[in-house]
């Protein structure tokens, strides 16, 4: 069970003024900006049902960039149902961010990206949000980090397990325990911070992703709780800065394993026969799938393992171009990102 002592003084925190707008905002490519970056469905399987994602790579790299290390190193496994379809490997640390407790974490929107976003010191008043050049194979497959990575201007305290860039670019942050929602505008330097309380939210968000093109309830903002796994389809309107006010709030069925960040799959991928969400399961150190319904939900009695062996399974992303699922780990120890090869890509 995830223990933070210090629960009671963020939430106490939470209710103070936010830290001030910074210079930097999140800058996203022109006319970016949507769910998964761009996503809309997979790509189609090719002939004999292998991953498409080698051939269907376009992204430029370096031919030299060695693969980074296995899993297995990390006692990570992937479940033996999909182990014989899906490679893991171990990013690591990522340089300049404090080393323990990552975030959520998501590539700025277009295409062939080299630019990660990820909380650091995540659900901590001190959090923020850090930005990192990644380096692509000669397949096109992100393997590496170049550089440090700078801390972005914008108030990103508390920012939990949903790091998502959504319509216009805006980009969504969680944040827990403060049960918020942060917007920062495409091109913005500030946060606007929505409580989420009032609309019936069950304390605190831990994941949230919009359903991507081609899936039902395409472009709704999904969001789940932490620790109860609460589920909660938001309603958008535009406000008058380039973000969004938040009108409603309806509750589907809770998951489990204590949910975090989360990410679609669509039917096509090996081993995946109906459209998908792939979750980082905090509390239970792992990722599950399970189908979605015609709304975008999670269907429960669908769950399945994906991948154990974790310590604080947190952020979920998939990198459009080669439909590589990314996730981070909050932990107490040395935390780091891992990414696991063999989905399709997505397509617009």
């Amino acid at each position: 069970m995830r223990t933070r002592a210090w629960f009671g003084l963020l939430v106490l925190a939470a209710t103070a003024a936010s830290c001030g707008p910074g210079s930097a905002g999140p800058e996203p490519d022109a006319g970016g900006g949507g769910p998964d970056a761009g996503g809309g469905g997979d790509a189609a399987a090719s002939a004999d049902g292998a991953p498409g994602a080698d051939a269907a790579s376009a992204c430029p790299g370096d031919s030299t960039l060695p693969a980074p290390a296995s899993c297995a190193g990390l006692g990570v496994v992937i479940d033996p149902f999909s182990a014989a379809r899906y490679s893991c490997f171990d990013l690591g640390a990522v340089p300049g961010v404090p080393p323990q407790k990552y975030g959520g974490l998501t590539l700025r929107p277009g295409s062939c990206q080299t630019t990660l976003l990820i909380g650091g010191e995540a659900n901590y008043p001190e959090g923020k949000l850090y930005s990192i050049t990644v380096r692509r194979d000669g397949r096109g497959h992100i393997g590496g980090f170049s550089g440090s990575a700078s801390a972005l201007g914008f108030d990103a305290a508390y920012t939990d397990g949903g790091v998502v860039f959504g319509p216009t670019g805006v980009l969504f942050l969680a944040r827990w325990p403060s049960n918020q929602l942060g917007m920062v505008a495409a091109g913005g330097s500030s946060t606007k911070i929505v409580d989420l309380g009032p609309l019936g939210i069950t304390s605190s968000p831990g994941g949230m992703n919009f359903v991507p093109t081609g899936f039902g309830g395409a472009g709704a903002l999904k969001l789940v709780s932490w620790p109860g796994g609460e589920w909660y389809t938001l309603s958008l309107a535009p406000d008058a800065v380039g973000s969004f006010d938040i009108t409603a709030a309806s509750a589907g069925t809770p998951i489990t394993g204590g949910p975090e960040g989360f990410t679609y799959v669509k039917a096509g991928s090996p081993n995946f026969a109906a459209d998908s969400v792939l979750v980082s399961e905090w509390s239970a150190n792992s990722i599950a799938t399970y189908e979605i319904d015609a709304t975008g939900d999670p269907v429960p009695a669908t769950r399945r393992s994906f991948l154990t062996g974790l310590t604080g399974a947190e952020g979920a992303y998939r990198d459009p171009d080669t439909g590589d699922f990314f996730f981070s780990t909050w932990s107490s120890g040395l935390d780091r990102v891992i990414v696991v090869r063999g989905f399709l890509p997505i397509i617009d």
